[in-house]
């Protein structure tokens, strides 16, 4: 083999390994003479450091023609690996029916970025789903999102007639009912059935409780100003640290705590906001878990004296967390949000359906329904057990009638007709219906009477069979099917289950692609091209299929992009 046709595999190599840990290519100065000439260049020295045969034909010792180090070059062979990540993508799609989820975010170059991530079911009855790439858009309208996803739609030669399904948030320029991005889409596909972002209503019904309601809005500004006012130096951050490590070992030496592994570790508070799904919950756990740490560290400050100049302010919030109303919304806010919580992170999973969505929604209303009937005495001694475990002064119980009616039936009421108000019973049935409704045109009114008596005798043979027990939901039943080849014998009924997997849940996948946007794109790197940006997402987020792509077919693909002197 020549030295010209065997020297660059490597080049690829170290391409690929920055690409995967989402690792910036350049260095400040990239001179010989550099100490740090950048990770692209150091790694390939490392490589040749510890291999003579990539030293001989590696930087310096690799013809002037070939040493493929240029950043222009860099770029092409990422362009080439996310090239091959994209067309893998769509080889799996092949003519699958698809759902596309969207949402918009700034950068941190302040450029408007759209996220695009198709759903679909593959060929083993699973349910993937992929980042497809991102469109820098000039304004926010749904017309210019439109444009944007007609435009990727064209390069990747994808047609809208194959969309069955939305999913967004509920901002007005996606799920307008006159000029919402669902409403221009359904203009052109009927069937591309919108779905509004579970866990983004999950929140919502948070938010309304939290500013509707006088008590819970006041408690959650205290919350607020006791993150703040701990959180506002390093001393007192370090303060509260020590504290709790006191009351940690104190625990631990009364048997109130248990020890292991991964159990009691280094912890602060952590703040909450109305966008971060459970950022709520995880603010009243720590809450809860430092309390007393943070109530020792609100006393120091006041006895700082006049240096502090804050004691009136830390007074006021000492006296509202030592009260049992504050510790009472405490509990109360805990119970509630973890009901919630637990469903909010089953709906962020990748293979989630809207079969099992709904059951989990339903579940959650019956659990509050139930803690309304018969969880009262439960949080009461919960309350009562905390102030008593806090070893702190608290204010006595009193007007116990009053916490109940005004507060624990308030709160829960107003939480429950929020949940109903977004996952009402007819938006239920409307997304278990006939197909015919649905998506008429998959199912034809001879399709539909054949369905009837397909479904009949599917029901038979999937009760009466062994190979379909234990199954979780109807991904795993779609998977078993074509396992059995049960999806040629029903293929009504597949195609039923197919275009109910196809529906987006949550776009909990496009939030994921926006921490890997600013992960790779942050302010070090903040004059990062867009179709640079954009090759580099491909790859890290979907580096699962890009491990599988084999080195010579990248090398090939960079050949084909541009006349080389030298040939990979």
């Amino acid at each position: 083999m020549s030295t010209e046709s065997s020297s660059k595999p490597q080049v690829v190599d170290s391409v690929r390994f920055l690409l995967r840990q989402g690792l910036v290519f350049r260095g400040h100065d990239e001179s010989e003479e550099s100490s740090n000439r950048g990770n692209f260049l150091e790694l390939l020295k490392f490589l040749a450091d510890h291999n003579e045969d990539i030293k001989a034909v590696t930087l310096e010792n690799a013809p002037s023609f070939l040493k493929v180090t240029c950043p222009d070059t860099q770029k092409d062979i990422v362009s080439a690996c996310a090239i091959d990540t994209t067309n893998a993508i769509i080889r799996e799609m092949g003519d699958a029916f698809v759902s596309i989820s969207v949402d918009k975010s700034r950068n941190v170059s302040i450029q408007e970025q759209m996220v695009v991530v198709l759903r679909y079911v593959n060929i083993s009855g699973q349910v993937v789903e992929h980042f497809k790439g991102i469109e820098q858009v000039v304004s926010t309208t749904a017309q210019s999102l439109k444009e944007s996803i007609d435009r990727l739609f064209s390069r990747h030669g994808l047609s809208m007639s194959r969309l069955r399904g939305q999913g967004y948030d509920g901002a007005s320029n996606m799920q307008g009912e006159f000029n919402g991005l669902k409403t221009i889409i359904l203009r052109e596909n009927e069937c591309a059935y919108y779905i509004h972002c579970f866990a983004h209503q999950l929140q919502l019904a948070l938010i309304v409780v939290s500013k509707n309601h006088i008590q819970i809005e006041s408690f959650f500004a205290i919350i607020a100003n006791v993150v703040n006012v701990v959180g506002a130096s390093s001393k007192r951050c370090d303060a509260l640290r020590e504290k709790h490590v006191e009351e940690v070992v104190k625990a631990l030496n009364l048997g109130d705590l248990s020890s292991g592994q991964g159990l009691n570790q280094e912890t602060t508070l952590k703040r909450c906001g109305d966008t971060r799904w459970g950022s709520h919950y995880n603010t009243l756990l720590s809450i809860i878990n430092m309390f007393s740490a943070v109530i020792s560290v609100l006393e120091m400050i006041i006895d700082d004296g006049p240096k502090s100049g804050q004691r009136g302010e830390v007074k006021n919030l000492l006296e509202l967390m030592l009260s049992f109303n504050f510790v009472f919304c405490l509990h109360l806010m805990k119970n509630i949000l973890g009901a919630t919580d637990e469903i909010a992170q089953a709906l962020q999973r990748k293979d989630q359906d809207i079969v099992n969505a709904i059951n989990l929604v339903r579940l959650c209303k019956l659990q509050l329904q139930t803690m309304r009937q018969s969880g009262w005495n439960y949080l009461i001694d919960e309350v009562t057990f905390f102030v008593g475990r806090s070893r702190r002064k608290a204010q006595e119980i009193t007007n116990l009638h009053r916490y109940r009616v005004e507060l624990y039936y308030a709160v829960l009421d107003m939480q429950l007709q929020e949940l109903n108000s977004r996952f009402n019973g007819t938006n239920t049935e409307l997304l278990l219906c006939l197909a015919s409704q649905l998506y008429p045109n998959e199912f034809s009114t001879i399709n539909i009477m054949a369905l009837g008596t397909q479904l009949d005798t599917y029901i038979l043979d999937i009760g009466t069979s062994g190979e379909f027990s234990e199954l979780k939901d109807i991904g795993d039943l779609a998977m078993r099917m074509v396992k059995t080849k049960r999806h040629n014998v029903y293929p009504l009924v597949y195609l039923l289950i197919i275009l109910a997997l196809t529906l987006h849940v949550a776009t909990a996948s496009v939030e994921r692609a926006f921490l890997a946007m600013n992960f790779l794109k942050n302010w070090l790197r903040s004059r990062m091209g867009e179709q640079l940006m954009n090759d580099s997402l491909v790859v890290y987020i979907e580096k699962d299929l890009f491990n599988n792509i084999d080195n010579g077919i990248v090398m090939q693909r960079y050949q084909c992009m541009k006349t080389h002197k030298g040939q990979l």
